[in-house]
């Protein structure tokens, strides 16, 4: 891979460590979780430089990939490898992905009450999501630990990008869906680029549990944002910002929150960034959740003091998440940066909808819920008028166009129950492996 005529740090480090025991695993590892306490696994960095050094890396790699004609060379994930997965190249599957615009609109910073918003639109990426960030580091480490399968539970999001990287990879997966509570945009694509799609009785909670057990029992690769590979992906949104922004922090980072993958990457991120010497202060994180679907809101209301799970039920089906994976690290993430959670209804997020779409930008209505909660914090002045904030906009305006509507008839499996679920992935991969025997 060409990276302009700075190489590769190949003094760089890359282990895996349990956040709540301290176990610590290789970096081909492909667990999601740790197999002696049950926690969430982190992965840790040793780069070789830091500060302007690791700067000016970052910089000429962003400047070289308009010569460079590698899907790596040009990727906005990849070019922060020494802080992402220390890969060879030909592990890595890149479509390629990020290299996402941070744009500014007069309407938005009108209606948000902060003069100089930017948005950064995440609906750019392959499949016109953020997912495609962890998921090409995801499909990466599945190709580098030989998954025989991956697997997901989603809401639309990332079902679409597993099964366009898997396709890529030449992997099978399985997406788990919940019955009728996918945007048809979503399911769309997860069908077109090849995924064996399983619509579940019940919520993306369900599938999560039943994504878990196909993990855990079948020794299928699990890629949903409690691997910890996705977090390294997802986490170079705030890398590409910062460089965007010449490496100057802006003071609030807004996103919306469901499952809660973003909320612990983007505090990793920052972290990094400041352990690194890459910035010199922290922005504070704004997590924005929908009033519906809004457990970890409350939670942050009372000081955490208590997980709390709900019952989802909002429009903006993308954060239709009742019991998020990634608390723990989304936890420290808000914690580490003075940051705030809150929530707001759908009302509000459809009315943030509308003026960015009306600007000519457009996006899902997960993704509007940054800006409705940037508004939100305005008007009760925690966040001031001249403030430089940084609104996420996790996803494009078609993959939603009909506000959580769905024709489920889209979809080639009925409902089925997570047990009649787990024995059909069961089948397919016995099917496969006798199929691949000489």
């Amino acid at each position: 891979m060409s990276t302009g005529t700075v190489d590769r740090d190949d003094t760089a480090s890359t282990t895996v460590r349990c956040a709540a025991c301290g176990v610590t695993l290789s970096d081909r590892t492909a667990q999601s979780t740790c197999t002696a306490c049950g926690g969430l696994l982190v992965v840790e960095h040793v780069p070789h430089h830091r500060g302007n050094l690791l700067r000016a890396v970052f910089d000429e790699r962003a400047a070289a990939a308009l010569r460079d004609v590698s899907s790596t060379g040009r990727s906005g994930v990849w070019r922060f490898r020494e802080l992402v997965l220390d890969a060879d190249d030909d592990e890595i599957v890149s479509h390629p992905e990020g290299n996402t615009p941070l744009i500014s609109r007069a309407a938005i910073a009108q209606f948000a009450g902060v003069d100089g918003i930017l948005v950064k639109h995440e609906g750019h990426n392959p499949t016109g999501s953020f997912k495609d960030r962890g998921m090409t580091v995801a499909l990466t480490q599945a190709r580098r630990v030989g998954a025989r399968a991956v697997a997901c539970a989603s809401t639309g999001n990332t079902s679409a990008s597993l099964s366009a990287y898997a396709a890529q990879a030449g992997i099978p997966s399985f997406v788990f869906v919940p019955e009728g509570r996918i945007a048809l945009g979503k399911l769309a694509q997860t069908l077109a680029y090849g995924a064996r799609t399983l619509q579940i009785r019940g919520d993306f909670d369900d599938c999560m549990r039943l994504a878990l057990d196909a993990s855990d029992k079948l020794g299928v690769y699990l890629v949903n944002s409690v691997n910890p590979f996705r977090i390294e992906g997802q986490k170079t949104i705030v890398f590409e910002m910062l460089q965007q922004l010449n490496w100057q922090a802006p003071d609030w980072i807004a996103l919306p929150a469901g499952n809660l993958g973003n909320t612990s990457a983007f505090g990793k991120a920052l972290a990094e960034a400041h352990h690194l010497s890459l910035i010199d202060r922290l922005p504070r994180l704004l997590a924005v959740q929908a009033s519906g679907a809004s457990p970890f809101a409350q939670a942050f209301a009372s000081g955490f003091v208590d997980r709390i799970r709900v019952r989802a039920e909002t429009r903006a089906t993308a954060i239709r998440i009742g019991d998020p994976a990634s608390w723990d690290r989304a936890v420290r993430a808000i914690e580490a940066t003075n940051g705030m959670v809150i929530s707001v209804t759908d009302d509000e997020i459809f009315a943030a909808k509308h003026v960015i779409d009306r600007c000519g930008v457009g996006c899902e209505p997960a993704s509007a819920a940054s800006v409705a909660g940037v508004r939100a914090l305005v008007q009760r002045g925690t966040i001031r008028p001249q403030d430089r904030v940084i609104a996420v906009l996790t996803g494009h305006l078609l993959k939603d166009p009909a506000g959580g509507e769905v024709d489920v008839r889209a979809a080639p499996e009925p409902p089925l129950t997570p047990d009649d679920a787990l024995a059909m992935v069961e089948r397919v991969l016995a099917q496969a492996t006798e199929s691949s025997q000489p």
